[in-house]
């Protein structure tokens, strides 16, 4: 069984799908302080969402036996931080900022186990917006704002979200926040998946 420091619904679902057991705990880390300090100390958005993996990673794994994965994405558009809208507002900005651009998402997991790292992976995907129409964007926003406020992008590639899109470069699982092919070989390599 394996330990997954996080409760988003779309990293268990995917593990799920891809036949790994799993338990979902919350991290209990207060990840906008956690990402003040790494932009404090410079640390840019690759390096961020691997940094923050590991300290969910981490956190768990100093309570909870076995291997913890801990996973998370950031958004890069010209080496900025793009953050998670707060807002209907917020979400609009983002998406009229991304409009027409290419932008990145790298996506982090590293795995824990008695309270220290023993694995990462970091993949990014490039993802070209296209310069979509203000009718488009409010029917957009009317339709799903509520459900993709919860994407650092503003969008679910696998749903509506993909109309967004001109071209995406990386792999799909990347994309939805997880390397998962990466996190797949280690389970089976540590013989917590058939091999």
């Amino acid at each position: 069984m394996i330990v997954l420091a996080s409760t988003s619904s779309a990293r268990q679902s995917m593990l799920r799908a891809a036949g790994v057991e799993l338990t979902a705990v919350a991290p209990g880390v207060d990840e906008a302080l956690a990402k003040h300090a790494l932009v404090q100390d410079g640390v840019g958005p690759r390096d961020m969402a691997d940094a923050l993996a590991e300290l969910k990673a981490v956190r768990v794994s100093r309570r909870t036996p076995g291997l913890v994965l801990g996973a998370d994405q950031t958004l890069d558009l010209d080496g900025r931080l793009v953050d998670k809208a707060e807002s209907h507002a917020d979400l609009r900005r983002t998406l009229l900022d991304l409009r027409g651009r290419r932008h990145s998402l790298h996506s982090a997991a590293v795995i824990a186990e008695n309270g220290l790292p023993v694995w990462r992976a970091v993949r990014t995907a490039r993802l070209q917006v296209r310069a979509f129409s203000d009718t488009w964007l409010d029917w957009y926003l009317e339709r799903h704002g509520g459900d993709v406020m919860s994407s650092v992008g503003g969008y679910h590639l696998e749903a509506a979200g993909s109309q967004l899109f001109e071209q995406v470069d990386g792999d799909y699982f990347t994309v939805l926040g997880l390397p998962l092919l990466d996190v797949l070989a280690f389970f089976r390599d540590r013989g917590e998946l058939m091999a």
